[in-house]
């Protein structure tokens, strides 16, 4: 019962099964640990080649969040002890190389994947539910890619996801670390289905009672009408604040002009909107090199495959291990939690264009194939 991943198979009224993988760190609001993710992709596999197994659920324990992020402390205890370059940290290339795979596997997963993304839904949180291919919010969802708040930038796939937004709101979440509810989210098409958070034993009890089909895309159409039926007598959700400034979200964080950009979001602190203060005032205290990161990275994902994504931040991840920000940025949330990074670069100005292009150079030897090379 203590594993940090519980694993259940549940019985239905046919022959076919449910699996269930629970996040089982509450304590953390699940924060994904490299063993966490190692755990999920080997079950995730096992049941992948089960004839048994008609769909596959994503949970997390307690009722604050499905996932709030990954294993920063890890990561930050890795980068204290790595004394070389980008490709000499074990640890950061290990996690990062299991957690991307753990990923794109759920975006291509063969059997219809169930994301119960209630509560908080973070960072590495964010990487689990984006590709399953049922995602379900309440009115508790927090969702959100925070990382310019610790010198990291959208990953998980977050670059991919956010580069196919329409014009600015992808530039924008990814500057300002915005959280999103339900009503945004389903307006973006990053949630499928909005349920009440009370509804979760109920709803699993319908999926065990239902006779699976073999068909994969039967099991579609059923776990979507079920889906349907358990949210009919809801009201819609209310017009999220994202949805209720859009238009001027979307003129304001348009285009090539990051230093127009920022500026615009810096500006937000003068409106009477508290989200949009919110949201000003967490680019205001972010990286500066993480913002250029963020901005550059979704121009050069707009038009990547999923896989040339991942391995795209995969590199770029690596260097960020070792570029200074995001030991910094943790070091001062979680670690001393003065909440005072002292950031490098430390403007906007200094975060050149020129300076990013360090962050896309391969760090491993030469004719060494890329570690995700076999993501299709």
């Amino acid at each position: 019962m203590n594993a940090a991943v519980q694993f259940e198979v549940l019985a239905c009224a046919g022959q076919r099964r449910i699996g269930v993988a629970t996040l089982n760190r509450p304590q953390t609001l699940n924060g994904l640990s490299l063993e966490m993710c190692e755990l999920l992709q080997e079950q995730l596999t096992l049941w992948e080649n089960d004839a048994a197994i008609a769909l596959v659920v994503l949970a997390g324990a307690g009722d604050k969040a499905f996932c709030a992020g990954g294993d920063l402390h890890g990561l930050y205890k890795a980068m204290q002890e790595n004394t070389g370059g980008a490709w000499d940290n074990a640890y950061a290339r290990r996690f990062f190389e299991v957690e991307y795979r753990l990923d794109y596997h759920i975006h291509t997963y063969s059997k219809p994947v169930l994301c119960w993304g209630s509560g908080i839904v973070m960072g590495g949180g964010v990487g689990l539910m984006m590709g399953a291919s049922h995602r379900v919010v309440t009115e508790t969802t927090r969702f959100a890619m925070p990382e310019i708040t610790i010198g990291l930038f959208p990953d998980v796939g977050g670059t991919w996801m956010l580069s196919r937004m329409p014009r600015g709101i992808g530039n924008f979440l990814a500057l300002s670390g915005a959280q999103l509810g339900a009503g945004d989210l389903r307006m973006l098409g990053l949630a499928d289905y909005v349920l009440a958070a009370a509804s979760w034993p109920g709803l699993l009890e319908q999926l065990k009672a239902q006779a699976w089909p073999e068909d994969r895309e039967a099991s579609d159409i059923l776990l979507r009408r079920l889906l349907r039926e358990a949210g009919a007598g809801l009201a819609a959700p209310d017009p999220g604040p994202l949805q209720r400034h859009y238009a001027a979200i979307n003129d304001g964080c348009d285009g090539a002009d990051l230093q127009a950009i920022s500026a615009y979001i810096a500006a937000l602190q003068a409106c009477d909107d508290p989200w949009l203060q919110r949201a000003s005032a967490t680019h205001r205290a972010g990286s500066p090199g993480s913002a250029r990161l963020c901005f550059e990275l979704l121009r050069r994902t707009r038009l990547l495959s999923l896989a040339d994504a991942f391995r795209q931040e995969y590199i770029v991840s690596l260097h960020c291990g070792v570029e200074g920000d995001f030991r910094e940025g943790i070091r001062a949330l979680l670690i001393d939690k003065d909440k005072n990074p002292k950031w490098n670069p430390a403007t906007l100005a200094d975060a050149t264009p020129a300076w990013v292009e360090r962050f896309f150079k391969a760090p491993w030897p030469a004719r060494q194939a890329h570690p995700l090379a076999g993501l299709a």
